[in-house]
């Protein structure tokens, strides 16, 4: 194969790195050294469209064009031309092989498949400062603390049951049809919360995220009954009020679960079981007012529920009053919690939810001053195509940015040795290249979440690697976020055993006095909070970085499960800035690391 090189991470090739604003100019350059190209071309296309470009020769044996793109959204690119050498012709296209590095192919759909990706934005998206310097604390309610008087019970729930001690697992009663017989309870509340604040001041925490607080059947409150009320079970409006003052009273934020894809079957907007009263609800009535909200194939028993789970009836997310209901009006769902003190709200499934009502939802939380607006989307963010159609999730009036699963997932493959540093470096480079910078550093990062097996048990109790990746998530642009009970070595495979009650009196406390430490550093440190990444990496080491105007941190991991010594010119520089490499170089240059051994450096740059 002829001499022709391009890397979309290295500005001598793509200028300006990553995404870029609607209406910028973009400039790309590959070199061909001693090559006689003959018509090279620069090809962007989108879903539905498709333009080439010329590459102008700068004779100095490389080829440049200019790309500014008129509409946000994403673009895919590649390079082609016809190579003429002794005589002979030869066609070939330069695409995207691994990481930002090219390879070259001689068929055009192969190019397309591997094309590049260049994401196009409409404007950037607020980072509010208290959000991006927060370290965050996801508590499921049922399962962090009971704050009445000798474990007193707020309410117990019809058809459940209450857990004979907060020791006891998890544990699903089901009918035969595999549906929930019986659901399970501990009893956790918001005054167990407010209890726990001094805790979770001590731990470093600024910025708490709850799972669904409003009325529910379930355990997980992913079925709101009532949009309006507080749990019972957890508490009523003035203990929620209380938690919004003392949290904002010690510094820290809350972030609530937005669920609007679907309600519950026992809502008070379907009402199958007819707690709100017989003739309430769509279910019993096709005049209710919320009828329009449902789709019934056959009323009233077969309706479209989310995943086909009955419990779940899915909401028509384009019915004008439902849209009122939720964001449109003065005393909407997201209005009402928001005035009350909400400082920002993550919302459910958002790949079920039409663009134009993530939009408005945002449009309705903007009128509140520093509001965040966080959607869970479990894979790239930039590029996902739902139900047939492109997302617009990175345009910059829709989401500020997602939860980080790419990130969980690159840091366990790397832990678990089924990825190499190399591999990781690119992963994580990957988003960093396809993110608006801000929001980048929006991402919602996590290793564990209420829907994934916990950091412990992923990595096997092993205490090392568990340190080194609460290291890794701190070191790594975006907001930390820590899963209740993560930070104590709580264990628990898939759901249920991931909701474990969080172990009081039982922590882990060496895991906990090193992820405070972690906490702490970040703290301090500001190039953490707000710097830009670099990455270099090879088969053994994993170097992640972080600057800022004059200063560094970097943070250098053996991750190659074998004792290796760190020699600078075998790494890959994946994104670098200059001067950095030889000053790491001479600090590092020979040395030798254990297996899963790290060293934090600060560096003058």
């Amino acid at each position: 194969m002829p001499a022709i090189h391009y890397d979309a991470w290295k500005p001598e090739y793509k200028k300006p790195f990553g995404a870029v604003k609607v209406n910028s100019e973009v400039t790309f350059t590959i070199d061909a050294v001693n090559l006689w190209l003959k018509d090279p071309k620069l090809v962007v296309f989108q879903d539905y469209f498709l333009k080439e470009y010329p590459l102008l020769d700068n004779h100095d044996g490389s080829y440049s064009a200019a790309f500014i793109p008129s509409k946000a959204g994403v673009y895919f690119y590649y390079f082609k031309t016809t190579v003429v050498e002794n005589n002979s012709e030869n066609f070939y296209c330069c695409c995207k092989q691994h990481g930002g590095i090219s390879q070259l192919v001689t068929n055009e759909d192969q190019a397309k498949t591997g094309a590049y990706q260049l994401t196009v934005y409409e404007q950037e998206v607020s980072k509010p400062a208290w959000y991006q310097a927060g370290i965050c604390y996801q508590i499921f309610p049922d399962r962090f603390f009971n704050g009445n008087q000798d474990g007193h019970l707020n309410q117990r729930k019809p058809n459940s049951f209450i857990y004979g001690t907060t020791q006891d697992l998890p544990m699903y009663v089901k009918n035969a049809d595999g549906s929930i017989a019986r659901w399970d309870f501990y009893g956790g509340n918001l005054q167990g919360i407010i209890q726990k604040i001094p805790y979770l001041k001590d731990l470093g925490v600024t910025i708490i995220y709850l799972n669904p607080i409003f009325e529910a059947s379930s355990n997980h409150r992913y079925d709101t009954n009532d949009y309006f009320k507080i749990d019972p079970m957890l508490g009523n409006q003035k203990d929620f009020e209380d938690l919004v003052a003392k949290l904002h009273q010690n510094g820290m934020k809350i972030i609530l679960d937005g669920v609007f894809s679907h309600v519950g079957k026992d809502s008070r907007y379907f009402n199958a079981s007819q707690l709100y009263g017989d003739k309430q609800g769509a279910y019993n009535d096709p005049h209710s007012p919320y009828y329009p909200w449902f789709t019934f194939k056959k009323y009233p028993t077969e309706y479209d529920a989310w995943w086909g789970v009955s419990d779940l009836p899915t909401v028509n997310k384009n019915d004008p009053t439902f849209q009122d209901f939720i964001y449109k009006n003065a005393d909407s769902v997201i209005a009402y919690w928001t005035r009350l003190g909400v400082d920002g709200w993550r919302l459910d499934v958002a790949d079920e939810l039409p663009d134009e009502f993530i939009e408005g939802i945002r449009q309705k939380l903007k009128q509140f001053p520093e509001k965040i607006l966080i959607g869970e989307v479990w894979e790239d963010a930039s590029n996902k195509i739902d139900y047939h159609k492109r997302r617009r999730y990175t345009s910059g009036f829709n989401l500020d940015g997602v939860m980080n699963y790419p990130l969980r997932n690159a840091l366990i493959s790397l832990f678990e040795q089924s990825q190499t540093p190399l591999e990781t470096a690119e992963a994580l480079m990957t988003l960093r290249e396809n993110y608006p910078l801000n929001f980048y550093f929006n991402a919602l990062n996590n290793v564990g979440t209420h829907d994934t097996v916990r950091i412990w048990t992923a990595l096997k109790g092993d205490f090392l690697k568990i340190s080194q990746v609460f290291a890794c998530l701190f070191m790594l642009p975006g907001v930390p976020t820590i899963y209740y009970g993560d930070e104590a070595g709580l264990d628990g495979r898939e759901d249920p055993d991931n909701r474990r009650f969080y172990p009081w009196g039982h922590e882990n406390k060496a895991l906990f006095g090193t992820i405070k430490q972690l906490i702490q550093y970040r703290k301090t440190h500001k190039s953490l909070q707000s710097g830009d990444l670099l990455l270099m990496a090879d088969d053994h080491f994993l170097v992640i970085g972080r600057f800022l105007a004059h200063e560094a941190v970097v943070y250098v991991l053996n991750a190659s499960g074998i004792r290796s010594i760190y020699l600078p010119e075998q790494l890959q520089k994946i994104h670098d800035i200059p001067n950095l490499a030889p000053k790491l170089a001479q600090k590092l240059a020979g040395k030798s690391f254990d297996p899963w051994q790290s060293q934090l450096i600060e560096l003058v740059i």
